[in-house]
């Protein structure tokens, strides 16, 4: 019988046969030795393994011409998003422009930041009403109607590709929305669809696995099962109701993943932010988060994506304690093999920890203890803030070895910045208080957190000069640490918190600090009397030093 990969190969010119062979080969180890050791073991795998062959081949014969060509410059410079010349702007494509196409109307301020790799929050299709800030996905094959259409996308992402920005894009790998067509067909008595999430007929062993889990959103989404009366089963629903946990420890849903990850780069996507890997992998007795299977995943999708398609990078989001944080950038077995980038979280937390102590010897020791220098084919996102909240992620031992006590210290930074603690400078907003840990988050702007808001309403010149020295010094940090620095969109301008997030009907209290672009104010970003204007310039300046010092490359230690 005819190999079926060999057949559609034979569609293509003799040197593309050749690449996607030569590629193969160089990743087939990296892609199937991980999914031997997940999936090996069933009936069926070496089914599974025929079936991803062919999907690989499918899509490198769809894949348009223009981004083969990137994937061979990406080939021959496989740590070209190392450069010290990456700046990435994140933003959510409504509050930034309106719609995908009115992105192109702003790309001009964009160049004039200097940013090369713009993040679109979530633009896939999510289920209509609540969604988890677009997290919960109905359909991974559609935009959101409200931005535009998949062929909008392939215009834009094709527009600013040929300026020099790549354009990432979220992809929920933990679970999809009740309303997904494969939970849908669950819902209907398909068995192969109830296989792809976590199901349980009774509570017996959701029971057992809740009395170890942590609980991601106590206040407005407790416990991590559901149970619906139509299924008759108990789902697990980590995050939100809404939500149903994917099982991967079923080769359909990885061999899904592939599908729709081929399929959004051959429209156009560069980088994927793969949300909320940290949960992939259920084990009894744990919190099932960063499991060793996780990374196996992670390994295999990449390589999945050198083969057919080897411009695109993966980002992990795993916001996760330091002694866990290093495995997604690669160790062991999995050194330069699984995630391009991975957001330096701790950096994050220590910074803001320096600013309210007045102290950098956490900081200190947490960075030199937990981070050595240096990684194969990856590096950090380097940020000072996101779209989700801020989780205070200080650890008994950190705090312990420099003489702190961590609950007291996770206690006092999240009153500091909810604005509680006596001569604090921040205004911020609390976050998913959990009475059991005492543990609290904490929403805001860059520029709210930093002082400006509070400096503003008191008339303090000083108060204002000292915020704008705060905000130019973390964004110096981020681009100098050796990463790819992340700016959320409107902190180059010192955009402050938006407490009129609930009358425009939004219900999760961290709308607070993803406020619409002011494009108003925007307008004055070279007035040197302005504040937008300090703060802009600033930024501006310190990326373009960045730009300008070789030094920064993420290869050098």
């Amino acid at each position: 019988m005819e190999d079926p990969v060999r057949r559609i190969l034979a569609t293509l010119p003799g040197h593309d046969r050749d690449l996607f062979s030569l590629r193969l080969e160089r990743s087939e180890r990296d892609l199937f030795d991980p999914l031997h050791r997940l999936y090996g073991h069933q009936p069926g795998y070496d089914e599974f393994v025929d079936a991803l062959r062919l999907a690989l081949a499918r899509h490198w014969v769809e894949r348009p011409l223009d981004l083969r060509a990137l994937d061979l410059r990406r080939d021959l410079n496989p740590d070209w998003f190392l450069s010290e010349r990456m700046v990435g702007y994140v933003f959510y494509i409504d509050r930034f422009a309106g719609r995908l196409r009115d992105v192109l109307d702003h790309v001009d301020y964009l160049e004039e930041l200097g940013v090369t790799y713009v993040h679109f929050m979530p633009c896939l299709k999510p289920r209509q009403g609540e969604s988890d800030g677009g997290y919960s996905v109905q359909d991974y094959g559609a935009i959101d109607p409200r931005y535009g259409t998949l062929e909008d996308f392939e215009a834009v992402t094709e527009a600013l590709r040929a300026r020099g920005i790549s354009t990432c894009i979220d992809l929920v790998v933990n679970h999809t929305a009740k309303e997904h067509a494969w939970a849908e067909a669950a819902r209907s008595g398909s068995a192969r669809h109830l296989a792809y999430y976590r199901m349980y007929d009774d509570p017996t062993i959701p029971q057992q696995y809740e009395s170890t889990l942590l609980e991601v959103f106590p206040d407005q989404a407790p416990g991590n099962f559901t149970y619906y009366d139509d299924l008759g089963k108990w789902v697990w629903t980590t995050f939100n109701e809404h939500q149903w946990d994917l099982n991967w420890e079923n080769p359909e849903v990885f061999l899904e993943f592939v599908e729709i990850m081929l399929t959004l780069a051959n429209r156009g996507a560069e980088v994927f932010r793969l949300d909320a890997v940290a949960f992939m992998w259920k084990r009894m007795g744990t919190i099932c988060q960063n499991q060793p299977e996780v990374h196996d995943i992670l390994q295999a999708l990449r390589a999945a994506c050198r083969i057919a398609a080897p411009a695109i990078i993966h980002k992990a989001e795993a916001i996760v304690p330091p002694t866990d944080l290093l495995a997604y950038l690669g160790t062991g077995r999995h050194t330069g093999k699984v995630a391009n980038l991975a957001y330096h979280n701790s950096l994050m937390v220590q910074f803001w920890s320096s600013l309210a102590s007045r102290d950098t010897a956490l900081m200190t020791h947490v960075l030199r203890s937990h981070f050595p220098p240096g990684h194969r084919h990856a590096t950090w996102g380097t940020y000072l803030r996101c779209h989700d909240d801020i989780g205070w992620a200080v650890t008994e031992e950190d705090a312990g070895a420099v003489g702190l006590d961590g609950g007291a210290h996770r206690a006092f930074l999240a009153d500091f910045y909810e604005g509680l603690f006596p001569g604090t400078f921040a205004k911020g907003w609390r976050f998913q208080h959990n009475p059991t840990t005492g543990d609290r988050r904490t929403n805001g702007t860059l520029a709210s957190l930093s002082g400006l808001e509070r400096a503003l309403e008191d008339g303090s010149a000083d108060g204002v000069d000292t915020a704008i020295a705060r905000i130019l010094m973390g964004h110096a940090l981020i681009a100098g640490w050796g990463g790819v620095p992340l700016l959320y969109m409107g902190d180059e301008l010192g955009m402050l918190n938006d407490y009129g997030f609930a009358a425009k009907g939004e219900l999760d209290s961290r709308w607070i600090h993803r406020p619409a672009m002011d494009w108003t104010t925007a307008a004055r970003r070279t007035d040197p009397s302005s504040v937008a204007g300090r703060i802009f310039t600033g930024v501006q300046h310190i990326l373009r030093t960045r730009k300008a010092t070789p030094h920064l490359h993420g290869n050098v230690p």
